[in-house]
């Protein structure tokens, strides 16, 4: 076996809505498929994320029940970013735009600067970047 890529798929409760809370990121819409929409991607750079509405994984909701991140029974990504000045320039700008963020710009034991990011369904984002080694 030999992958080419992956492309995760998040459930979510509405098209428009995701689409605009990843273009807020700097994610651009790639495309939609029905009428209405019940399926598209967004992308960043070489990255895609497919958006399935209704279906194909769980999610927790419009207002998830609890604050932890593990209790919203959406997914779990990692995004790697170039620098930690990138992930802080990132929290600034999930911040400006009343975004969620569950876990502040952190300096990890395991070498890297990470934020947790929640999107509306409840998915979370660990967006992260490695730090400089000693």
């Amino acid at each position: 076996m030999n992958v080419q890529c992956l492309t995760p798929i998040l459930n979510v409760s509405n098209m428009a809505e995701s689409f605009a809370w990843f273009e807020k990121l700097g994610w651009k819409k790639l495309w939609d498929w029905g009428s209405p929409p019940t399926f598209g991607a967004v992308g960043c750079g070489e990255v895609e994320i497919f958006l399935c509405l209704g279906a194909q994984g769980s999610r927790g909701g419009p207002q998830p029940r609890h604050v932890g991140d593990d209790d919203t029974g959406g997914v779990w990504m990692s995004w790697f970013l170039p620098s930690p000045a990138d992930v802080d320039a990132a929290h600034a700008l999930a911040l400006a735009h009343g975004m969620t963020v569950t876990h502040p710009p952190t300096n990890e034991p395991w070498n890297v600067r990470e934020f947790h990011l929640r999107h509306p369904d409840g998915h979370t984002f660990r967006v992260g970047a490695g730090l400089p080694c000693d």
